[in-house]
């Protein structure tokens, strides 16, 4: 079978999409799918190409308006390429449009991966331009694909409140497992890390008011801990955690230590003692799957759509206001070394169980089969 996978970034600015795309290509080509992706160009792509490397990768340049990602080049590639069907990773953008029109000259299927983007928070975030949007192009975009993945049930909820009624299937992403040890640290401090976009719906203005309140009022447990933050800045907003920060008097037990990649990410990861992710929002969060794969206890809210962390002990559950922020990081401060190890071992087997690309690639094509009316509908996909 002939995929086409479609994305507005290929590179590391897409974040955890961009390795759902990356890895599930590699898998559905292993199992003997002939992949091709396409995509927007960015100023990361080129140092990030080999990563994608045997898949076919064609990137294409933006015209217009950044945001909109307008490049006339791809639905000629598309054409051109002539997949059997199409797999949108992504809504709001010019790739929503290519995809439509070409499903309907060439009368073939395509599929859309939402990865979170009509959740209740993300709806409304831009509400007005995402309105307009759907009035433009999203709406058709959505309602004419024919099938719509969910990484969760909680997704899929969220796909069914938006109104749409098409089939959908519900398939978690894999993780990658690495094996397990530390970094040696040159200084006695222990980390509790964030990754992930700086991105107002991360939650972390109302993660630096919690960690003020743990300075305050637990000076005792926070001792020795530092917060880092490690993420891609997006729209600026990290200048306004720069400026919470001077604020609330926090330049000395927290830092920002940029994007970090590859082997740099590998290393902060082994560096940290625990994760935070304090979330408005999200399909399922690629980060907390990475904490747990090396062996970090997780403080989440539930909008991170994992609630099996919750049930084999694996995350504190939090909510997305600094005072509950607080009380669950407290939780994970006063624990024992061995405590926090156990805790994140849990997480460690529970990816081990769960998540893996070769499950996510063999649903994905019973789906993709299924679409192509070769096969008859598989488990994972819901009609109502």
């Amino acid at each position: 079978m002939k995929v086409g996978m479609v994305a507005a970034s290929l590179s590391r600015s897409g974040g955890g999409i961009q390795e759902v795309v990356r890895r599930s290509s590699l898998e559905l080509r292993r199992r003997g799918s002939s992949v091709s992706v396409f995509g927007l160009d960015d100023e990361h792509f080129a140092q990030d190409r080999d990563a994608w490397t045997p898949v076919t990768v064609s990137v294409f340049r933006n015209r217009g308006y950044k945001s909109f990602g307008y490049t006339p080049d791809l639905l000629p590639a598309l054409r051109s390429a002539a997949p059997d069907l199409l797999h949108n990773h992504g809504l709001w953008m010019y790739p929503s449009v290519a995809s439509f029109r070409w499903s309907q000259l060439t009368q073939r299927p395509y599929m859309i991966s939402t990865h979170g983007m009509l959740d209740p928070w993300a709806v409304k975030h831009s509400y007005w331009k995402k309105r307009l949007a759907g009035m433009m192009y999203e709406h058709r975009h959505l309602t004419n694909a024919a099938c719509l993945h969910a990484l969760c049930s909680a997704e899929s909820d969220a796909i069914r409140r938006y109104g749409l009624t098409n089939p959908v299937c519900v398939i978690p992403c894999g993780i990658d497992l690495p094996a397990l040890g530390r970094t040696e640290r040159t200084r006695p401090e222990k980390v509790l890390l964030f990754l992930g976009r700086i991105h107002p719906k991360k939650g972390l203005v109302n993660l630096l008011t919690a960690w003020k309140l743990l300075q305050r009022d637990h000076v005792s447990a926070a001792v020795g801990w530092k917060l880092w933050i490690a993420g891609w800045d997006q729209g600026n907003h990290e200048a306004d955690l720069h400026r919470g920060c001077t604020e609330q008097d926090l330049q000395g037990s927290v830092r920002f230590v940029g994007p970090k990649f590859g082997t740099e990410k590998d290393s902060l990861l082994r560096s940290a003692d625990a994760f935070v992710l304090p979330s408005f929002s999200e399909g399922l969060p690629v980060s907390v799957l990475e904490a747990w794969a090396y062996g970090l206890p997780v403080a989440m809210t539930t909008h991170c759509n994992l609630p099996q962390g919750f049930a084999v002990g694996a995350a504190v559950c939090i909510d997305t206001t600094a005072p509950s922020i607080a009380h669950g990081l407290l939780d994970i401060l006063t624990m024992t070394d061995e405590e926090r190890s156990a805790m994140g071992m849990r997480g460690r087997q529970l990816v081990e169980q769960q998540f893996s690309w070769a499950s996510y690639a063999e649903q994905m094509d019973s789906v993709y089969s299924w679409m192509s009316r070769s096969e008859a509908r598989p488990g994972c996909v819901s009609l109502v």
